[in-house]
């Protein structure tokens, strides 16, 4: 169920209702009647597929202020308005709309959108502190341009951001089981490819696209995690979510060592380069008249995710790793992360082969968590295969049981 609130927002919700019902979901849309000043019954209808509802007195039959609520798999709000997140935080009816999130038994998530002044406002931080109390997944809005001149926090998150929302509480997730499981925890995420400059042109790269990083703060945040992004992608940034954006290992390791000592769980999913340039050239470097080519020399980078887990300052962390492994004549790709586990020091290791055609830039991903609570021999958790959202929810899911084993 979309409910859709009465805010000049409420156009962009038209395409988050596009996504949710290509994606196979039936929606049922019920505007408030201000938001029918700003987007009229007929689009809700038209690209729904679906009858409107909008008032308790329509359908009265079918007791629509129970049923819709009842019947909902997922109650999305959006934009949900600074009146809308008063009149849910204190359990009034007065129209469908709170109705049905009165008497929904399913997750809810709500997507506020407002002028800054009124999404920093007192009032407004203690309503949205009640529902999250609840249950209720409140995202953060995105931070922009608002309605006229103004710029601020209280832009409502794009609709692919909701949408991604969306998908990690639907039934399919393992999310759904404990949206709320994070809440409280402070996490650290690290995503993208690092890129090392070799010239003003040119640098040495990877294929990393950031996407599983990007899914594992996503997911992070709607299961009540106050969470930090320290990318190099150009993804847009996730709802919710504090972004550090960098380029380099050096600019990446500086980032990360600040914000982990205030962080409960701090997870390295970026690709970070193992080697860069012994020396940048500030000029681009031209082709020889000889022909020759040039010899670029290279140095290590520092192993970040090593020093993060011998150099621990928050008790009872838990620090996961990523390894992008293939499988060569000295052992398979498990063989090598096991090792890595190992020489690493981190608690957790998130294993997947990749290659041509494989994990990167794709939007599914298939891996195995290595606990390193096994010893010699590590525990293996195998998830199963699924969109990067899907095996974020399977990482946190063991990355919970690991921070309830130490809470115990």
């Amino acid at each position: 169920m979309l409910g859709v609130g009465g805010g000049i927002a409420a156009y962009k919700v038209a395409h988050l209702l596009r996504l949710l019902t290509e994606s196979g979901h039936d929606v049922r849309v019920v505007p408030t009647r201000a938001a029918l000043e700003f987007v009229g019954e007929p689009t809700w209808a038209a690209l729904s597929g679906q009858p409107v509802h909008t008032d308790v007195w329509q359908d009265v039959h079918e007791v629509p202020h129970v049923r819709l609520g009842r019947d909902a798999d997922l109650v999305v709000v959006a934009p949900a308005t600074a009146d809308l997140l008063a009149r849910a935080a204190h359990g009034l009816a007065d129209d469908l709309l709170t109705n049905t999130l009165l008497t929904a038994r399913c997750p809810v998530l709500m997507a506020p959108a407002m002028h800054t002044e009124m999404w920093e406002h007192p009032a407004t931080q203690a309503n949205v502190l009640t529902l999250r109390d609840r249950g209720v997944v409140v995202l953060d809005p995105a931070s922009g341009r608002l309605t006229g001149a103004d710029t601020g926090p209280g832009r409502l998150p794009e609709p692919e951001q909701i949408f991604a929302a969306c998908r990690a509480l639907l039934g399919s997730s393992p999310a759904v089981a404990t949206p709320q499981d994070l809440a409280g925890r402070t996490v650290l995420v690290s995503a993208g490819g690092t890129r090392e400059p070799l010239d003003p042109v040119r640098f040495l790269g990877n294929r990393s696209s950031g996407k599983q990083g990007y899914a594992l703060a996503a997911v992070a945040a709607s299961r009540g995690a106050d969470v930090v992004l320290v990318s190099s992608s150009s993804l847009p940034d996730p709802a919710g979510v504090r972004v550090v954006r960098v380029e380099t290992a050096e600019q990446l390791r500086t980032a990360v060592l600040a914000e982990a000592p205030s962080a409960d769980v701090v997870v390295m999913a970026a690709a970070v380069a193992d080697f860069r340039p012994a020396r940048f050239t500030d000029h681009k470097i031209k082709k020889s008249d000889d022909g020759g080519s040039p010899v670029i020399e290279l140095v290590r980078n520092p192993d970040i995710l090593a020093e993060l887990a011998a150099h621990r300052t928050r008790p009872g962390q838990v620090v996961v790793g990523f390894a992008a492994e293939t499988g060569d004549a000295q052992g398979s790709v498990l063989d090598h992360a096991r090792a890595k586990l190992a020489r690493k020091g981190c608690d957790l290791l998130v294993v997947n082969e990749v290659g041509v055609d494989k994990t990167f830039g794709s939007d599914d991903n298939t891996v195995v968590v290595l606990d390193a609570a096994g010893g010699e021999r590590p525990v293996e958790h195998a998830l199963d295969p699924g969109t990067k959202t899907e095996v974020a929810a399977g990482v946190w899911n063991v990355v919970t049981r690991r921070l309830a084993a130490r809470a115990g």
